[in-house]
């Protein structure tokens, strides 16, 4: 019975293993490659690659003697979603590739924003709240520099405002490498 019983969970944990979302945490030292984009395009669509990129945010409550308190500990990720990103492989280009690359550092900024956002937060007795909240604020900064990115360098056709973009960000980088993990 108790060979059985291990036997089943590890068909579960196995299972469980190969369903698990794949995903790239961001790392300064890694550049996304086409390699990475395992999505499949929708037929007929006008982008030549789309990236799926987001944060994670967790966190959980210290407790004393089984009750909660208001002390917690947190994650913050920025993730690339491999499944989810495609390319078109008649069409792309390095400068493509580094335009991928930049939302993928987008995230990454907000990733570091909200990390230095709780960091500086004083927080009340709702914390659970002031938490979510401060995730919501960031998150919806997020989508909106993603948009405006690709507003505004055309999905990296209009070369020099791209180039603008990409420097923008690494400097802003650069700004919140204090709040890299």
């Amino acid at each position: 019975m108790r060979r059985l019983l291990l036997y089943l969970c590890c068909i579960v944990f196995l299972t469980a293993a190969d369903t698990a979302e794949e995903r790239i945490a961001w790392n300064n030292s890694y550049k996304l490659t086409w390699a990475d984009f395992k999505g499949t395009p929708r037929s007929g669509n006008v982008y030549v690659a789309s990236t799926s990129s987001g944060l994670s945010f967790s966190y959980g409550f210290k407790t004393i003697n089984g009750q909660p308190t208001s002390d917690f500990t947190y994650e913050v990720i920025a993730y690339f979603y491999p499944q989810n990103s495609w390319y078109d492989p008649s069409r792309v280009s390095p400068r493509v590739l580094q335009h991928e690359q930049t939302h993928f550092d987008i995230t990454e900024l907000h990733a570091r924003l909200l990390r230095m956002r709780i960091a500086e937060f004083n927080f009340t007795t709702n914390v659970k709240e002031e938490l979510d909240a401060l995730y919501d604020q960031v998150e919806r900064e997020r989508r909106a520099m993603q948009s405006q990115y690709d507003l505004e360098s055309d999905h990296s056709v209009i070369q020099d405002r791209e180039a603008a973009w990409v420097a923008r960000v690494q400097e802003m980088l650069k700004q919140t490498e204090a709040w890299s993990q």
